[in-house]
């Protein structure tokens, strides 16, 4: 149906399209593929334990959150991006937030405005809530 611009994937699977006259206000919780031409104006997030490929298309728009396994971006994103496996972001990504990732490929062309985050180094941090109670347990000892 769809052809992606992935150079990994040989074709793109959509379970729901939100088409390009389409504006959402409010919050977006999806599985399987979603494909996004219009504007989102909240959270996209995959549920949780489930296979999600989240791909935004070139004249798409998402204000707000996206957490997903995978996410293909082409359009603008303004929010942070949390994508558990893999993000590409293709020469037409216009993005503005931080990006955390496993995996990402970024085309030549691609912009970014904020960081790129690793997912292992994320982990290698201890929560605020760990270093809240570790420095309640040093003051006690003390």
């Amino acid at each position: 149906m769809f052809k992606s611009k992935s150079s990994r994937d040989s074709h793109l699977v959509v379970d729901a399209l939100i088409g390009p006259q389409v504006v959402i206000r409010g919050d977006v919780v999806f599985s399987g593929g979603l494909y996004v031409e219009g504007r989102i104006e909240g959270r996209v997030i995959a549920e949780e334990g489930a296979k999600a490929v989240l791909t935004l298309a070139e004249q798409g728009h998402i204000d707000g959150e996206v957490r997903a396994s995978v996410v293909v971006l082409s359009g603008r994103m303004d929010g942070d991006v949390h994508a558990g496996e893999r993000i590409e972001l293709t020469p037409t990504a216009r993005v503005n937030g931080n990006v955390h990732y496993q995996v990402v490929e970024m085309g030549a062309g691609a912009q970014l405005n904020g960081r790129l985050v690793h997912a292992a180094a994320m982990a290698a941090l201890p929560s605020p809530e760990a270093v809240a109670m570790q420095e309640k347990a040093e003051a006690a000892e003390a």
